[in-house]
């Protein structure tokens, strides 16, 4: 059930921890946030491709524990089977040496705990405060109306997002094969909420949502001379977001637009 291993480039220092292993489900931005990571401190590591919806089972086998409470919510509040899925375990996950890490936030300081170099997030205090602030509204928000946005397209038939899902800059979503992909996507509709409602309200609150991240490219937080946790947190939501024809153009039209295509370029189309 699971893809083969993909290794990663080694540090140029030498100095990297042996035995990392990322769980992941293909197409999803949270854990290519994680991958990022890994990517950016020059950690070599082995990826697990999981099946979505069983994922939370497949990281609980191998020793991941869950959280004791819920850490997503939709809507301001957390319902019943998005508390279990929480407790149960989430990806990204991460096995590095005798440690053990879930979630982005997690994940990034156990990294920079044993491999400080590059940093993930600036030595100016002042600075690292808005890193952190805007790496945690790329967790708790942005990653979620993402979510619910393409989700609420494929509902209406995998035919709204280009390639039926199958490509783009997070590769295929959910799975490579769409029958899972079919499947997956209404089940986690149910999960999130996704109502036509909602996909309404959350397209009326988007344009204030990318200004968000325009301001803090403008002042300095992400797209700066190097890239920090928060950049890395809040491409790839915004990569999900433009495999949506409707909403591509003012993506890449924004300062955001160029955020996204320095950390997640646009793949070469295939043959």
């Amino acid at each position: 059930m699971h893809a083969p291993a993909e290794a990663r480039p080694v540090s140029a220092t030498g100095s990297v921890p042996a035995g990392a292993t990322l769980y992941v489900f293909p197409g999803s931005h949270a854990c290519r946030s994680g991958m990022l990571m890994l990517d950016h401190k020059g950690i070599s590591y082995r990826r697990v491709d999981l099946v979505p919806g069983l994922h939370p089972l497949s990281v609980r086998l191998r020793g991941f524990p869950g959280s004791g409470t819920p850490i997503r919510s939709v809507d301001g509040r957390t319902h019943r089977s998005l508390a279990i899925l929480d407790r149960v375990g989430t990806v990204p996950a991460l096995r590095l040496g005798g440690e053990r890490a879930q979630t982005n936030h997690d994940i990034a300081r156990l990294l920079e705990r044993v491999q400080p170099d590059p940093p993930l997030f600036p030595i100016d205090e002042h600075l690292r405060h808005e890193v952190e602030a805007a790496e945690r509204w790329g967790d708790q928000a942005l990653q979620m109306i993402a979510r619910r946005l393409v989700l609420a397209a494929s509902l209406r038939g995998l035919d709204t997002i280009p390639g039926r899902g199958s490509r783009g800059r997070l590769g295929p979503l959910l799975s490579e094969n769409e029958r899972i992909r079919v499947v997956a996507s209404r089940v986690a509709g149910r999960i999130f909420a996704v109502t036509p409602a909602r996909e309404r309200d959350l397209l009326e609150e988007l344009p204030a949502t990318l200004d968000t991240v325009d301001e803090w490219i403008s002042a300095g937080v992400l797209d700066g001379k190097e890239l920090n946790a928060a950049d890395l947190m809040i491409a790839p939501s915004l990569a999900l977001l433009a495999y949506r024809p409707d909403l591509r153009p003012d993506i890449e039209a924004r300062p955001a637009g160029a955020l996204l295509e320095r950390v997640l370029p646009e793949p070469s189309p295939g043959p």
